[in-house]
């Protein structure tokens, strides 16, 4: 168990203890609960007392693990455990999944692990992600710090922490393409996560030249892989956000209360693309 010691860089925090978030005393915020909360605040408090596992969580950890050299170890489950469709469905392979899922493993199937084998050699293979992977630094480092302006406890768990500062974060996606990553992020909040986690970096360690990069590998052949950085108008969208999630946390967290929506009639527009269909927009 990490003994906890304040605001800095850890090393070797247990992925379970990290997201169960039980280091910082009275709890701290991450990005994935950051983008929760602005949903609503009961779409962080229902995430953050219910831990929800997906295969796609599952091979993501995978890949994290084959590329980084660290984290959560994948075990395969026997193929003789499985139906006669190939799925995870009989009672032995549900039994051999969660006595992995306990154990602190992540069980895939024969084709799965081959998948992400095959997304691990194309991360490997690639000059610029592999420059970033292998630079003086270490994978999979936890950072705390207390925000300034509220007094809120920030955590972040860098993929790959250079020396440099340079923060590398790897992800699995349905499409790699640069054309794609402005919608993904903004679906998934990925601005958030990339100001968030150079806001914690900066006030732990002092680090003033913060850089952040994705590498974004495709989940279907030939797997191919981007390396990304979000631009100056991205940024401004992420640092507005990410206050905004700080100070909606701290307010939520002084009253401990977590609404939902409003509780108003809610007069709802088309969206752009209708509005243009229709010919509504001049």
């Amino acid at each position: 168990m990490t003994t906890w010691t304040g605001a800095g860089v850890y090393d070797n925090v247990p992925d379970d203890e990290y997201h169960a978030d039980t280091l910082v005393p009275g709890g701290s915020l991450s990005s994935t609960g950051a983008k929760a909360i602005l949903r609503s605040p009961a779409h962080y408090k229902w995430q953050r007392e219910n831990q929800v596992q997906t295969t796609t969580f599952d091979i993501g950890h995978a890949v994290h693990s084959m590329v980084l050299g660290v984290g959560l170890a994948v075990v395969e489950i026997p193929e003789a455990m499985l139906a006669s469709n190939g799925a995870a469905s009989a009672k032995e392979a549900k039994e051999f999944i969660a006595q992995a899922r306990e154990a602190g493993t992540v069980p895939l199937k024969a084709d799965v692990v081959a998948e992400c084998k095959a997304l691990t050699e194309s991360v490997l293979a690639h000059p610029l992600a592999r420059c970033l992977l292998e630079a003086p630094g270490k994978a999979e480092q936890s950072i705390f710090a207390q925000d300034p302006t509220t007094g809120v406890w920030l955590r972040a768990r860098a993929d790959y922490l250079a020396d440099d500062g340079t923060i590398v974060d790897l992800k699995t996606a349905v499409s790699a393409d640069p054309r794609d990553f402005g919608r993904s992020a903004a679906e998934f909040g990925y601005d958030i996560q990339s100001e968030l986690y150079q806001h914690v970096l900066g006030l732990a360690r002092g680090d003033k030249n913060i850089e952040f990069r994705f590498v974004v590998v495709s989940k279907t052949p030939p797997y191919l892989v981007s390396v990304m950085e979000l631009d100056a108008e991205y940024v401004m969208c992420g640092e507005s956000r990410m206050r905004r999630a700080i100070e909606l946390f701290k307010e939520c967290s002084d009253k401990n209360e977590w609404p939902g929506y409003e509780v108003v009639t809610h007069l709802v527009g088309p969206p752009r693309w209708l509005a243009y269909d229709e010919e509504l927009v001049l």
